[in-house]
């Protein structure tokens, strides 16, 4: 994990802030010992909704995806992360996408009892019923 990485998760503003300035940084790299998770899969997972919103506007893509196929929507629809949920929605991010099994951030709220996020992504227009059999992925190394 990288020391990006490693602040996204923390939730350490300042310190993605700082790396985030440092030449060669990119908010984009993808750390393969974690399913090619990217910092801002991290924040978005542990809900640092500032951290997401700085990653973004240092150029994170929301919609790269995990090994598993999984955005940074899906990761924080799995932890109940609302807030980061809605700022997502406002950077017109992918939160409706499908992971390699087929489930949405949507159904990945559901499996995991989140009504909240199941309520916000449904008024958000967020399409899809769940599918019947279809398995949750998860953030493991």
């Amino acid at each position: 994990m990288t020391e990006l990485h490693q602040a996204a998760a923390a939730g350490d503003f300042k310190k993605v802030q700082e790396l985030l300035t440092q030449p060669g940084c990119s908010p984009n790299l993808r750390d393969a010992d974690w399913s090619n998770t990217t910092a801002l899969h991290w924040a978005a997972r542990e809900g640092h909704t500032e951290t997401v919103r700085l990653l973004i506007q240092h150029g994170a893509r929301p919609s790269l995806r995990t090994r598993d196929g999984w955005t940074p929507a899906h990761c924080a629809a799995e932890f109940g992360r609302l807030s980061v949920l809605r700022l997502l929605h406002s950077f017109h991010a992918p939160i409706d996408q499908e992971d390699h099994c087929g489930d949405r951030p949507l159904r990945i709220a559901q499996v995991y009892g989140h009504q909240d996020c199941v309520n916000f992504l449904r008024t958000a227009g967020v399409s899809g019923p769940p599918r019947e059999g279809s398995g949750a992925g998860t953030l493991t190394g």
